[in-house]
């Protein structure tokens, strides 16, 4: 069977996805003509995250008119001051060989609902749970931008379930081994313990596939 391949396509991906994108890239599965980061955690600021979106898009475009944007469809862009403009009208209004991938955020591209339901059951008894990746980890203060203790505390403690995070990429073990003080502190400022589950990444590839005309 004739390997698919990217090389036609550019990638425009939320920057909290890098670690598993360069993954890909480096394990030559993604072979994409380019890669294009925004700046992570821009859901907390919708203004800021189209802005960033539409210039990765126009620098996209001079490289490749088919662009596969990975970002999430439901979670990733809420805009309560226009809440009928969605990241696929963005998208759309920016190119029609643009297709983002069938995902409601980054979470859901590393572990379907199933697959996330079935890990809570397993590690956390069915408790209900707060899904981390490595770049929630690595990018925290971009992620949790404007959150102080008080909101903190509003939000993680009633996880009881704790912190999950999805490793595809085998970042635990040496982020913990040159970092330890960083996730004690990040488990301290959450007020919920936070624990590795180790996934594949076949779910992140099936999705970038799908993409490929």
């Amino acid at each position: 069977m004739k390997k698919l391949s990217f090389k036609d396509y550019v990638i425009v991906s939320c920057g909290t996805l890098a670690p598993e994108i360069n993954y890909l890239k480096n394990s030559k599965f993604l072979d994409a003509k380019k890669i294009l980061y925004t700046k992570p955690g821009r859901h907390e600021v919708p203004t800021e995250l189209e802005s960033q979106l539409i210039n990765k898009l126009n620098i996209a475009k001079k490289y490749s008119e088919n662009i596969i944007v990975v970002y999430g469809g439901k979670y990733c862009y809420i805009d309560i001051k226009e809440p009928y403009k969605t990241i696929d009208r963005i998208i759309k209004d920016h190119g029609k060989n643009i297709s983002r991938i069938n995902a409601s955020h980054c979470i859901d591209m590393l572990a379907s609902k199933k697959e996330r339901e079935n890990i809570a059951n397993t590690v956390a008894n069915g408790e209900k749970v707060w899904w981390l990746t490595p770049g929630w980890m690595i990018y925290r203060h971009f992620v949790f931008q404007d959150w102080d203790k008080a909101m903190a505390n509003e939000n993680f403690p009633k996880h009881t379930g704790g912190a999950i995070l999805l490793d595809g990429i085998g970042f635990w073990e040496k982020y913990i081994e040159d970092h330890a003080e960083k996730i004690l502190e990040f488990s301290d400022w959450m007020g919920i313990p936070i624990q590795p589950y180790k996934i594949s990444l076949i779910r992140l590839k099936k999705l970038l596939l799908e993409k490929i005309r």
